[in-house]
């Protein structure tokens, strides 16, 4: 049974990092996977991709050259590595996967396109 469990949300102040983690059952080495973010009021956002290889990847401006992501598909693992976290990026952060490998840009990247979704990991950042 396929399924996406993420870790390593927590409470950190302003300037901080964190990684999160998604820990994924079934074959999810040959999908695309991504990180979506949902804070209060707000709907669901992609935040960062990458490809089934990891060879390529695609970044939200909001997080682009504060985060990388990054997967082991030895492991079954996706990473997200977010630093400089600032209190905008408070949400609940949701690895998500669907059965297209590739990954060009972010446009289509939607949340009722994917395939699987996790329950949620959140994030709080405070000032």
């Amino acid at each position: 049974q396929e399924q996406l469990v993420e870790s390593g949300g927590g409470l950190v102040q302003a300037g901080d990092s964190l990684r999160l983690s998604c820990a994924a059952s079934g074959p999810f080495s040959t999908y695309s996977m991504g990180w979506f973010r949902q804070a209060p009021g707000k709907e669901r956002v992609v935040v960062a991709a990458i490809s089934w290889s990891g060879g390529t990847t695609a970044y939200a401006d909001s997080v682009k050259g504060r985060s990388t992501i990054s997967r082991d598909n030895a492991k079954n693992t996706v990473y997200l590595q977010m630093n400089s976290l600032k209190p905008e990026d408070t949400a609940v952060y949701y690895c998500a996967a669907r059965r297209n490998r590739y990954v060009v840009g972010l446009s289509t990247w939607t949340s009722s396109s994917m395939d699987y979704w996790g329950k949620g990991t959140l994030v709080t950042v405070s000032s």
